[in-house]
């Protein structure tokens, strides 16, 4: 039983880390979550020149961009095929709010209180999430017992040791991996946050299942009856979907909250850094 007092924790253990990852790559580009909270908040279907209007520091060109790649995932669906057709979210991507919610309080609460605009919030947690092998590195660390050094990591994860070192320096300098010392060959440890990332991976899992079907993927295998978690609380894959699906109808109850505010102006981001945002798919 759940320790009173505590919130739900979900297993990393028994998610689908390819299947994770998949998602992640549909929702993780730059200004993806810019574009549908401004849809989310428009009484109608917005052109691309009125989306750019709401994205004063994004060039039109690029949300034009930004808006084909998320109609190619199934995210946002346009009245017609007419050139400048009007695009509005479709069913899937309004159903991405709940998955937005629980990335922005997780970020809340284990990266960082600073006021920032939530879309922004939202985008710098992807970011660190989003690289592929980054779930499948933090599974390896969530499925030891202690520390894990870096040979086991590698082995655990599948992967080559210059990508697994690659992955752990960039999830030590995203603050969800620490290592237990300043010694070569000192172990690695998941942080809070990164101990935290199971409510989220259940959220982006939940989501994808469209996704999965549609690709004739079978479903996921059920986890072991017990799994472990931080808190020592064994929960089996049944207890993951019931608290998922608690989490996600919490989260939807919340959604209007997310959408209710505009994004606010910012200064225009540069050129160079916007070309660096293309919206390619690489991981």
């Amino acid at each position: 039983m759940p320790t009173p007092g505590l919130p739900p924790t979900f297993s990393i253990a028994s998610i689908d880390a390819q299947r994770v990852e998949e998602a992640l790559v549909r929702i993780g580009p730059k200004w993806t979550t810019w574009t549908a909270m401004t849809l989310a908040q428009a009484n109608g279907p917005l052109r691309i020149r009125d989306v750019a209007a709401q994205l004063p520091f994004v060039s039109e060109q690029f949300v034009g961009k930004r808006l084909a790649t998320m109609h190619a995932d199934g995210l946002v669906i346009r009245e017609d095929d007419r050139r400048g057709a009007p695009y509005r979210l479709s069913a899937l991507g309004t159903s991405l709010v709940p998955v937005l919610r629980t990335v922005s309080d997780w970020s809340r609460t284990h990266l960082t209180q600073e006021p920032m605009a939530e879309a922004e919030r939202v985008e710098d947690a992807l970011r660190r999430l989003r690289l592929r092998h980054s779930t499948a590195v933090i599974q390896a660390l969530d499925s030891a017992d202690g520390p894990m050094r870096f040979v086991h990591i590698a082995e655990t994860a599948g992967l080559d040791n210059g990508l697994a070192r690659q992955r752990l320096l960039r999830l030590q300098a995203d603050g969800l991996v620490a290592r237990t010392g300043s010694r070569h060959g000192d172990p690695y440890v998941l942080t809070d946050a990164g101990q935290a990332l199971g409510a989220i991976y259940a959220s982006v899992e939940h989501w994808s299942q469209p996704f999965a079907l549609r690709s004739g993927a079978a479903a996921p295998r059920p986890a072991a009856a017990a799994t472990r978690t931080h808190v020592g609380i064994p929960l089996g894959a049944e207890a993951d979907g019931v608290r998922t699906a608690a989490a996600l109808r919490r989260s939807a109850a919340a959604s209007n909250v997310m959408f209710s505010h505009v994004p606010q102006p910012q200064p225009r981001v540069p050129a160079a850094v916007t070309a660096q945002s293309a919206p390619g798919r690489g991981r």
